[in-house]
């Protein structure tokens, strides 16, 4: 680890401190916001200091304490190909580089462990640079399920990631699919898949929903990549009222009297809400906007099934929450789950692209009560693999065999000297 800084304190074993330097953070919500939200209290919980650092997203105080941890919100500018952006970064990055050197002498993390790699890896491996300290980079699939698809667009932040996929101690992923995309695309050598977790506390009463008869749900921001435009269009195809059968020989009356409703919110609400009118379902659809977790696992427990129909998912939380909650799931195909779904088992898996194919998933869930009992309590019974405790306990796993290797190398070179 090249670079030059003050000397590192001394490690008390069992009392890592580690610094989740995260590309967002609470009041914003999101995977990776709940993620490292989570992450850190059972960190805590199992007897490290935890800081997380967040970027700055315009959310007021720069430090805050949150559940019990305190919360830096650092400045990350970049430059841009533009003379102007040139400058701008020229006068903005002294200040900024101040903020995130102060946050390290206050703090003195053993280790900085990036989540969702963005502006905010770019820093830190700038810290692993000058300062000596252990990098741990984890993947949320922002390489293959960003909306802006900003690795397509930024030289700058692919050239970041391939370098700190090389520098890194430890490189970590929800899913076999996106360890495969570092590898073939940023020259990751290894890769360690380490799945999300969900909160088993929040199990959700059907009694408490929000929503009221039969309906499908489908949670998540709305974003072109989570394909709630193709969950609205198979829903054009269930028509209500008696008809004469499809061609795929299911009757047309099948999910008829069914509604969907989308809970969630972001930048393709409105183009949804135009779609549901095109479509004429404005009776059959209902956008409800965002709810709090205990209120999403009380519409999971009352759906008639939860359909996740994204284009791309690097893994899929909401699947979890279906399990915990007791509901059906409906499944994309297209990314991480198949690495933990198994299909006509704990769900069934589909190509939503395949909008007939989406439609004819959703009929048999809605259709077949014995199919959705059998995927309810197989879920029921894998869910308790994806606590939060299992994925810090991979990661303080990890944080052990970085430090404790980093350590021995320092004894070694004291005795030398």
């Amino acid at each position: 680890m090249g670079g030059s800084g003050s000397p590192r304190r001394a490690r008390t074993a069992g009392r890592r401190r580690v610094a989740l330097v995260t590309s967002s953070y609470a009041p914003h919500v999101g995977g990776v916001e709940e993620h490292v939200r989570q992450v850190a209290r059972e960190l805590i919980g199992q007897g490290c200091a935890v800081e997380v650092w967040s970027v700055d997203r315009g959310t007021g105080p720069v430090t805050r304490e949150l559940d019990g941890v305190t919360v830096r919100y650092l400045p990350t500018p970049l430059p841009s190909a533009s003379p102007g952006g040139i400058a701008r970064f020229a006068r903005a990055y002294p200040g900024a580089w101040r903020r995130w050197a102060d946050a390290r002498a206050e703090f003195r993390p053993d280790l900085v462990h990036v989540h969702c790699f963005g502006p905010n890896g770019v820093y830190a491996l700038a810290l692993h640079r000058r300062s000596r300290l252990p990098l741990m980079v984890t993947s949320h699939g922002e390489t293959v399920a960003d909306d802006g698809a900003v690795y397509d667009r930024s030289a700058l932040l692919r050239a970041a990631l391939r370098r700190a996929l090389a520098a890194a101690a430890a490189v970590t992923a929800p899913s076999a699919f996106v360890v495969d995309d570092l590898r073939s695309r940023f020259g990751l050598i290894g890769g360690e898949v380490v799945p999300n977790g969900v909160d088993l506390a929040v199990a959700g009463d059907a009694r408490r929903s929000p929503f009221e008869g039969e309906y499908l749900l489908a949670v998540g921001r709305l974003g072109r990549t989570k394909g709630f435009d193709l969950l609205i269009d198979a829903m054009a195809g269930l028509r209500s009222g008696a008809g004469p059968a499809d061609p795929d020989g299911i009757d047309a009356a099948a999910g008829g009297d069914i509604r969907l409703v989308i809970v969630g919110d972001g930048p393709e609400q409105a183009r949804l809400e135009a779609l549901v009118d095109a479509h004429g379902l404005g009776g059959r659809v209902v956008l409800a906007g965002r709810l709090d977790p205990t209120a999403v696992a009380d519409a999971m427990a009352g759906a008639t099934a939860v359909v996740v129909p994204s284009r791309t998912e690097a893994f899929g939380i909401v699947a979890l929450e279906a399990w915990r909650s007791g509901a059906a799931l409906v499944m994309t195909e297209r990314g991480g789950a198949p690495g933990f779904v198994v299909d006509g088992v704990d769900g069934l898996l589909v190509d939503p692209l395949d909008v007939d194919a989406l439609r004819s998933a959703i009929r048999r869930v809605v259709d077949d009560r014995e199919l959705r009992a059998r995927l309810v309590d197989a879920g029921r019974r894998r869910v308790p693999e994806f606590t939060w405790r299992r994925v810090a306990e991979a990661y303080v796993a990890d944080y052990d065999r970085i430090l404790d290797g980093d350590d021995a190398r320092d004894r070694r070179a004291a005795e030398t000297a």
